[in-house]
């Protein structure tokens, strides 16, 4: 004999929505565009947050920066947000991580920029010292060179090239004449550039 189903035998049970979360709350409010419920969600998240963002970034003021970002694309983003997806603190700090990446590759960026514009813009040190010391030498061959020369050559040269006188000027401070002070002088530079290298 068949028995009877009593009433209150329980039927399978049926599914109910969950209750959504605090924060759940706050944010479908904010995606409504309510400044009290966003305010709040900042509250109870932000320490969070830059938690997140510091421990990438590692520096307070731009973590900081980075963190009002964040909050800001929140603010944009928050009727997007699919809370069969996720949920909404995991939501918050991949924002955060993503937006604390972009802020550390962009510095970087920006510091070898400024590494490549200061290799080709700024003079080396060793530049310098390396010039300086070909100059050194070169006036060492040219003093040695100098006294070489004899004493005639050597002053009507010192005179024209290194005193700036005229080689009328010449003739005169050394009492000889004009024509001499040039013979002396282009045989002495003939001298001289020939010891030192110099073609023609």
């Amino acid at each position: 004999m068949r028995r009877e189903r009593s009433a209150t035998t329980p039927l399978a049970a049926v599914p109910t929505p969950a209750e959504p979360t605090p924060l759940e709350t706050l944010l479908a409010a904010s995606a409504r565009g309510e400044q009290q419920a966003f305010a709040e969600l900042y509250d109870r998240t932000s320490s969070r947050v830059y938690g997140m963002v510091l421990r990438v970034v590692r520096d307070a003021a731009q973590s900081a920066e980075v963190t009002q970002d964040v909050y800001l694309e929140v603010w944009r983003q928050s009727a997007r947000f699919d809370v069969t997806k996720s949920a909404v603190m995991p939501w918050l700090l991949m924002i955060a991580h993503r937006r604390a990446v972009d802020r550390v590759r962009a510095a970087q960026s920006s510091a070898a920029r400024d590494n490549r514009y200061a290799e080709l813009n700024t003079e080396r040190p060793y530049d310098e010292v390396s010039e300086q010391v070909e100059t050194s030498l070169e006036a060492q061959r040219v003093r040695r060179v100098m006294n070489d020369l004899t004493d005639v050559q050597r002053q009507a040269v010192s005179l024209a090239y290194f005193g700036g006188y005229s080689h009328s000027e010449v003739a005169e401070l050394l009492h000889i004449p004009l024509g001499t002070v040039k013979t002396r002088i282009r045989d002495g530079l003939i001298r001289l550039r020939d010891a030192l290298g110099v073609t023609a």
